[in-house]
């Protein structure tokens, strides 16, 4: 949930976007793929700074991982970095695997400075992009990379042939903790690690894509940041989605995308323009109104063989542009028939926004930095989550341990009021717990997730581990069992592990609980 506002302010560098172009070839049979990630901090210059930052293997993106469906990876990582890490491989659906899972407390403890730990698991019915990065505090903002998810041998494509921060990014986040207040913008974004032309020092380390005229390449664009929704575009080039998430989406084309924090969509791009050099541009979908952001451009050059000429610059959206936001997200559907639940065991209706936490008697104003002397506090359903320190969630459930969570996550909000209309002062607190709500295996589920106007209202990207999900229907306002509810597509809708929820709107997913043990 991205957090707004801030009363202090901090030099911050860049969100990033990771750009794959892919070849269409397949990999060998299926097979284990061994790697060591070692987690340490490394020397990284971007505008004009040099900073330590924490990198896996000294790369700043990560390694990518490049496997076929129904590959196992182990991953041996070691951390010689300052501070706990865990890794978390976005999207991987982890069946029957959820100890690999990654977030920090959650399902594992962290790995400790001079530690270790080893993930093993099987990629099993997904293919297309997805991605890993750090799921412990803020470093995820320079440790992550790609995972390049090929079909099984013998199978083909169904189609024709992040952020960077001057400051320490845990230092960031630990002043908002401790101040209350939320963190500040970013200085830039990134494309490939790069800002690209338009900032300061970054000319001469533009990312160069080299094309040939008449041929078709698959670009695979991941959403690393950490906070802010992206549109991104490339000059003069249509975009034809053909996947998104690990998942088959029916080809549909534009000039624009739009992903939220952890989607990834794949496209097919034709070079047929006029030989020359193109750029390829993102910038920040900002929907919080009156809120800061980091209105700035990253760019990369795609050029065309020989060509020598002035890059030309795309349109972009406006930042706040929300209908082209909302054409690009409703644009989605499956590729082949999916099997969606018609009958519901588990029907959850849970809203969330960012509220605030009056601050107890006598507690230093330097610790209160949010509006009128509170803290911010981001909820669903009223709660604000408390991380466990020294059990993860996971082992808690597994070895019976108590007073690490309660099983008492409320199925609605506990108050129903106007979510997305002037929501009164009193409704702001949210109370705080380590909450959650169990399923039985096999259950049928559909949640209706509701964004609310509670101190601002903005796009919320909402990511379930483990599972898939299909979207069945988004809209603005307050959800309306009575109207919406025929809006439902049961026939066709996307399947993703990462839905971006409406400014002052709603989203409605459906998905089987069929992987023990994700919590």
């Amino acid at each position: 949930m991205e957090r707004v506002f801030s009363n202090t302010r901090y030099t911050f560098s860049l969100l990033s976007l990771l750009l794959l172009f892919s070849s269409f070839s397949s990999l060998a049979n299926a097979k284990t793929h061994n790697h060591d990630f070692v987690v340490q901090a490394t020397k990284v210059k971007r505008l004009c700074e040099t900073h330590n930052s924490i990198t896996v293997n000294g790369q700043f993106p990560g390694p990518t991982l490049e496997v076929n469906d129904g590959d196992t990876l182990v991953i041996h990582v070691t951390n010689k970095a300052r501070y706990n890490v865990t890794i978390h491989w976005h999207g991987v659906r982890q069946l029957t695997t959820a100890w690999a899972d990654g977030p920090e407390f959650i399902t594992q403890c962290p790995i400790r400075p001079g530690g270790s730990y080893t993930y093993r698991f099987t990629i099993s019915g997904q293919q297309g992009t997805l991605w890993w990065h750090a799921h412990s505090s803020w470093l995820r903002a320079t440790v992550y990379g790609a995972i390049i998810i090929h079909p099984q041998q013998g199978y083909s494509y169904p189609f024709p042939k992040c952020e960077w921060w001057d400051a320490n990014p845990i230092d960031v986040i630990r002043e908002a903790t401790r101040t209350g207040a939320a963190p500040n913008i970013s200085d830039a974004y990134t494309i490939n690690g790069q800002p690209g032309d338009l900032y300061k020092c970054s000319s001469k380390d533009t990312v160069k894509v080299p094309v040939n005229p008449g041929e078709t390449s698959l670009i695979r664009v991941i959403n690393a940041a950490l906070n802010q929704q992206l549109f991104f575009t490339i000059a003069n080039h249509k975009l034809t989605v053909v996947g998104a998430d690990a998942s088959y989406v029916k080809p549909f084309t534009t000039k624009v995308l739009m992903l939220g924090p952890g989607q990834t969509t794949d496209v097919l791009m034709k070079a047929d323009q006029t030989t020359g050099r193109y750029y390829i541009a993102a910038r920040a979908y900002a929907s919080a109104q009156g809120a800061p952001f980091d209105n700035t451009t990253t760019t990369a050059i795609m050029e065309y063989k020989s060509a020598t000429s002035k890059p030309i610059m795309p349109p972009l959206p406006a930042y706040n542009d929300t209908a082209t936001a909302t054409a690009f997200t409703t644009s989605f559907r499956s590729l082949r028939k999916p099997i969606v639940p018609t009958e519901i065991d588990h029907n959850l209706f849970i809203t969330m926004g960012l509220g605030i936490n009056q601050c107890p008697p006598k507690t230093r104003a330097r610790n209160c930095q949010a509006p009128n002397g509170t803290r911010f506090t981001a909820s669903m359903n009223n709660v604000s989550f408390v991380l466990p320190s020294n059990v993860s969630i996971l082992q808690a459930h597994h070895q019976g341990i108590p007073g690490v969570f309660t099983t008492d996550f409320p199925a609605k909000p506990p108050v129903t009021f106007d979510y997305t209309g002037n929501v009164s002062r009193s409704l702001w607190q949210p109370t705080r717990g380590t909450k959650v709500y169990k399923l039985k295996y096999g259950s049928r589920v559909q949640i209706v997730l509701q964004g609310t106007n509670i101190f601002t209202a903005e796009n919320h990207p909402i990511h379930l581990h483990g599972y898939d999900f299909y979207i069945l229907a988004e809209g603005f306002g307050n959800f309306n069992p009575k109207t919406d509810t025929a809006k439902f597509n049961l026939v066709d809708p996307p399947l993703r592990n990462t839905v971006s929820l409406p400014v002052k709107g709603w989203a409605v997913v459906r998905f089987v609980a069929d992987n023990p043990g994700k919590q």
